[in-house]
């Protein structure tokens, strides 16, 4: 996994450009983007470019919250994935398909008016 693709502004989710780059957002879309996958803090971190320091001041609330969730444990490692049944999550994946949506009928529109004849 490429960190630009967490890092870049051209590669921002809807997520992030509609409702910004808070780090706490930027730490839940990422799992958003893997809901397949479970990793380790340090992996989140190093994927989203992030501080430990900003990491860890709001991972912790999303755990609490039950948004991200313990999937396995290796030895004393924990890995964490997105909890699906979170209403959040539930929320924020129904607000991501209704925006694309939107984005998407916006650009048929587009192409579908008539380009102007030369004279």
């Amino acid at each position: 996994m490429t960190k630009e693709l967490y890092t870049r502004n051209e590669y921002s989710s809807i997520i992030i450009k509609t409702l910004g780059n808070s780090p706490k957002l930027r730490i839940v879309d990422f799992f958003l983007d893997n809901p397949m996958f479970d990793f380790t803090k340090k992996e989140v971190i190093e994927a989203l470019g992030m501080s430990k320091q900003t990491f860890y001041k709001y991972f912790p609330e999303l755990e609490e919250y039950e948004i991200v969730k313990v999937s396995r444990r290796i030895g004393k490692a924990k890995l964490y994935r997105i909890n699906p049944e979170h209403p959040l999550v539930s929320m924020l994946r129904e607000y991501e398909k209704k925006v694309s949506l939107q984005i998407a009928e916006k650009e048929a529109d587009k192409m579908r008016k008539p380009i102007p004849a030369e004279a």
